[in-house]
């Protein structure tokens, strides 16, 4: 398999709302995290960071122009990649211990990083057996309810278990805007995962079904509309319901 070069391996989008799009262009969409990038009128916001095969802070200078908060929707590998290139790093408390310790077997690396997943491998010699994430001690943690103030912008964390104890999301309710994690995207979820819990996601998903968001930024995938969103949550439901899983078990 060819090598990306450096300059090619991110692809950068900008979107409505301030809000950019950053991909590693070179991996298979179902792993392939995507990067969300807003601009605030104090500070930046940074919604994930990659699988940390190639520098985000070197290769894409709009994440180093400003004052920037680098948060993360979870702690899979491939949305916690580049977090340690960052000062100013948040993550649910549940999840704080994985991202200052991000062991192959904490961040699912060992199972969902396989070397098939790339389109072209990074760059500088790439070996599957050294790759590993680094430690990114958190300088924030961030529960239900609090608020990540840009100045002009103000995002409500929602705690979003399910996939994992401390998937978060993001709601802007001044613009209807939500940046969702893995909790919920255009793709087949993951609900399989070592610490992830059916009965819990459901609940979540009964939460996300009363929100009411205009656009939706999923951690993978394009992103959708209010109406494709609850298309999405009631799909999730009814399969998990045709499938006879339990709602009332007590979250772990």
């Amino acid at each position: 398999m060819q090598s990306a070069t450096l300059e090619s391996w991110y692809k950068i989008e900008r979107l409505s709302d301030d809000v950019t799009l950053i991909c590693e262009q070179f991996i298979e969409p179902y792993y392939r995290c995507n990067i969300w990038h807003v601009r605030g009128r104090d500070r930046d916001l940074l919604i994930d960071s990659g699988m940390g095969v190639v520098s985000l802070r070197r290769q894409v200078a709009l994440v180093g122009e400003r004052p920037l908060l680098a948060v993360a929707s979870h702690c899979h590998f491939d949305h916690i990649g580049n977090h340690h290139e960052f000062p100013d790093r948040a993550i649910h408390q549940d999840e704080a211990d994985i991202l200052a310790n991000p062991t192959q077997h904490a961040t699912v690396a060992d199972v969902y990083a396989p070397k098939a997943m790339f389109l072209a491998l990074p760059p500088g010699g790439y070996e599957q057996s050294a790759y590993r994430i680094e430690p990114a001690p958190a300088t924030r943690l961030v529960n239900e309810g609090d608020i990540i103030d840009l100045g002009d912008r103000q995002f409500e964390v929602l705690h979003l278990p399910g996939h994992s104890p401390g998937s978060i999301g993001l709601w802007e309710k001044a613009t209807g805007v939500f940046f969702s994690g893995d909790a919920i995207y255009d793709g087949p979820l993951s609900d399989q995962c070592y610490h992830s819990h059916i009965p819990t996601y459901l609940k979540t998903m009964d939460r996300l079904r009363t929100l009411k968001p205009r656009i939706v930024h999923g951690g993978h995938f394009p992103s959708f509309d209010g109406q494709r969103y609850v298309a999405l949550i009631d799909q999730y439901l009814e399969g998990k319901r045709k499938m006879g899983c339990p709602r009332d078990s007590a979250a772990r």
